[in-house]
């Protein structure tokens, strides 16, 4: 079950500690934190009002249940979550089990005048699932209850799931059948593929397997007026594309109950890689050299230097970083180096391929090889930041919040986290990222702490890419980024 005041599931392992010279060096940024009480369970329970609804077939009217469909996850929802101060309550949570249950739930809804607030995994992060104090009513539907993987074209490589699936839900039903979706967001975890139709969702690898608009083919929306099919049409000339009437609608015109998605094998091979640059000007010239000469890598994600010396403190054993730090001095990356981290992923021959161009975009920098594993159990690794901020743990007052934003490349736009205590004031870190059109996904990666760190690192390691596009090296139409060393 997910945790009623925070993020996780209290059935995994999501909630991680911060080690001691983490909150060490967080604390020489922002200061030492006082963690302020949490409102247990019960307290929250006893401020949860009488429903205004009659009791129903369709829905639960249970204390607990709408209390955990009260808040999102974004920093505002975890403080009044952990504080017990959580406004406003649904009159009621339904969990249909089929499009027309759901059909049912939207006609009774208009009948009564009720207010309803489409749920998927309530990672929401923009206050839409929170429910209004507005005199009215308010039913949220729960689509978790829809989750299976409904049909496989395997010709046409098309998935048919209901809305509810979350992410690891949609990858452990693929993989039996050997094919995966490659849709990985921040919320991965407890989001569904509703969700991120519905949210027009972007993942850390859409640089290979695309945005959810290029994924999303098709599906089945009940509305106020009945039901609409979407037919999986590969492309067509003839007037606007219906999908995009519904893309990024956060549920407005209707709930998604069935997505249809086109889905890829397996890859033979996967490994994520990390590159260090002497500056951000350097590392964003062989950024853009990388995805204007559409290179076929998976996952691209660079960070500026407050971000990349963030890494680097937190990543582990200080004696191995210290060496690390040792060996990227000598070879030219010191004080204002930034880190790149990149995935190839596909056959033998397009990871080695993407590898080998990748290289010799990059030219001598210091890299080395991240432990091989997929990036479904990369996401699960410690985030230090992201995990054991996000939401705060026993013992720690800190909380953390991010927000992405995307820019053109000549301009300085920059993502920036906001880290708050308890109920005091938001205080910003310093910016943690500039990423252009197109790299709006690369906010949100969180790097595995296990590295295999080798004793004379190769610019590159080797490994695998995947994608399907000539090996051909790109054309070059501006000047080579600068060299380490």
């Amino acid at each position: 079950m997910k945790r009623w005041n925070g993020w996780g599931d209290d059935d995994n392992a999501l909630d991680y500690e911060l080690s001691t010279s983490a909150l060490h060096y967080l604390e020489s940024l922002i200061g030492k934190a006082t963690a302020l009480p949490d409102a247990s369970l019960e307290q929250v329970l006893a401020t949860v009002p009488a429903s205004r609804l009659a009791a129903h077939d369709l829905y639960s009217l249970d204390a607990e249940v709408r209390l955990r469909h009260a808040r999102g996850q974004s920093l505002p929802d975890w403080l009044a979550m952990r504080s017990g101060e959580f406004g406003a309550f649904p009159d009621a949570v339904a969990f249909p089990q089929s499009s027309e249950e759901v059909q049912a739930l939207l006609q009774h809804a208009a009948a009564h005048e009720i207010d309803v607030i489409p749920y998927g995994g309530g990672s929401s992060v923009v206050g839409h699932i929170n429910p209004r104090d507005n005199g009215r009513p308010v039913l949220t539907i729960d689509m978790t209850g829809m989750h299976s993987l409904l049909s496989l074209d395997r010709l046409s490589q098309i998935a048919t799931f209901g809305a509810g699936a979350t992410g690891p839900q949609v990858e452990s039903q693929l993989a039996e059948h050997g094919y995966t979706l490659g849709h990985y967001p921040q919320s991965w975890e407890l989001s569904t593929i509703g969700g991120w139709v519905a949210s027009r969702s972007s993942g850390q690898q859409s640089l290979r397997y695309g945005r959810i608009e290029q994924l999303f083919a098709g599906g089945r929306i009940e509305t106020l007026q009945g039901t609409l099919n979407i037919p999986t049409f590969p492309a067509s000339s003839a007037g606007p594309d219906l999908r995009e009437f519904f893309l990024g609608t956060e549920g407005r015109l209707g709930i998604i109950t069935e997505v249809k998605a086109r889905v890829t094998p397996l890859p033979d091979q996967e490994s994520f890689h990390v590159l260090f640059f002497p500056s951000w000007e350097a590392g964003l010239a062989a950024v853009r050299e990388m995805i204007q000469g559409k290179l076929q890598l998976s996952m691209m994600r660079l960070s500026n230097a407050i971000e990349t010396f963030t890494q680097l403190k937190l990543a582990g054993s200080a004696h191995v970083i210290a060496l690390l730090e040792k060996f990227l001095s000598l070879r030219g990356a010191r004080e204002g180096k930034v880190m790149f981290t990149f995935g190839v992923t596909g056959s033998k021959g397009q990871c080695k391929s993407a590898l080998r161009l990748a290289r010799g975009i990059a030219g001598p920098c210091p890299g080395q090889k991240m432990g091989a594993q997929p990036v479904s159990l990369a996401l699960s690794a410690p985030r230090p930041l992201g995990i054991g901020l996000r939401g705060g743990y026993d013992g720690n007052g800190d909380r953390l919040g991010a927000r992405t934003r995307g820019s053109e490349w000549h301009t300085g736009e920059h993502y920036q986290c906001a880290a708050g205590r308890g109920r005091k004031r938001a205080r910003l870190h310093p910016p943690l990222a500039s990423v252009p059109p197109g790299l709006e996904h690369l906010h949100h990666l969180h790097l595995p702490l296990r590295r295999e760190l080798r004793r004379h690192p190769r610019p590159l390691g080797e490994t695998e890419s995947r994608r399907r596009r000539s090996d051909r090296a790109p054309r070059r139409h501006h000047q080579p980024p600068a060299r380490c060393g």
